[in-house]
Parts: C-alpha cells; structure tokens; sequence
C-alpha cells in the first residue's frame, strides 16, 4: 500500500466494519500490514468477520488506483483479544505503527504477540506464502 494512501484505506475499513455492526476502535498500520481494534458483531463468527472485510476492502482498493489492479490480502490473520483494561495502550500502540517498526520488523512483532498470548507455533508455516 502507499503511504498517502493509507489513511483513506484505514477509514474504508472502519466503514466496511461499522456497516457490519462492529465498532472500529483504531484502525492503523504501516504499508504492509495493518491492525484493527474493533468488537466483533455478535451475530457474526471472527472467521466471517475477517473475510467480508478482507473482500469488499480488496475490491474498492482495485478500484481506488490502478496502482492496486492486482491487490490481496495475504490469506491468513492473526486475531487476539484484548482486556478493556487494555485498550487504551492497544490504541497507542496502533497509532504508532511507523515508530514500532524502526525497532523491529512485522514478523519479529507478530512473533512477539504469539509469544505473549502462549501460542505454539511452527516459525516454518507461521508466515507461508
């Protein structure tokens, strides 16, 4: 994703989130990922949730520029629960994506959090193509 684009694309995805009944905390990231703090509808599985998303964003961004003709997302995710006590730190952290990752890369932080919540993990399929 460019850069100048990014903060329209993260407000599509609160709108494609709050037409599905969801509330969009923060949405945020940095060109080749992003993080979304939200509740999740609850008429809605996390699974579905994540894939309508994933689908109407990836059409309006092929769309937005021919720059995007060829856009996906990767097929997987990571979704992780957060403690109400928490959100306020997760916000931040979110907002502050392009100064996390001059510390560490996406998959250091990703590995981080798996970590963090006590996920096993296979490193060899955690980030297959």
């Amino acid at each position: 994703m460019r850069e100048n684009d990014l903060e329209r694309i993260h407000a599509y995805l609160g709108g494609i989130i709050n037409n599905l009944g969801g509330i969009p905390i923060i949405v945020g990231g940095i060109d080749d990922h992003i993080h979304i703090l939200t509740s999740l509808p609850k008429t809605m599985a996390l699974t579905d949730f994540v894939r309508v998303i994933k689908a109407d964003s990836s059409k309006w961004m092929k769309q937005l520029d021919r720059h995007y003709s060829d856009f996906s997302w990767q097929e997987g995710y990571g979704a992780f629960s957060v403690s109400p006590s928490l959100i306020e730190k997760t916000t931040n952290y979110i907002r502050n994506q392009a100064e996390h990752h001059k510390k560490r890369t996406f998959r250091e932080e990703y590995k981080m959090f798996l970590d963090a919540y006590g996920i096993q993990y296979n490193e060899r399929f955690v980030f297959e193509k």
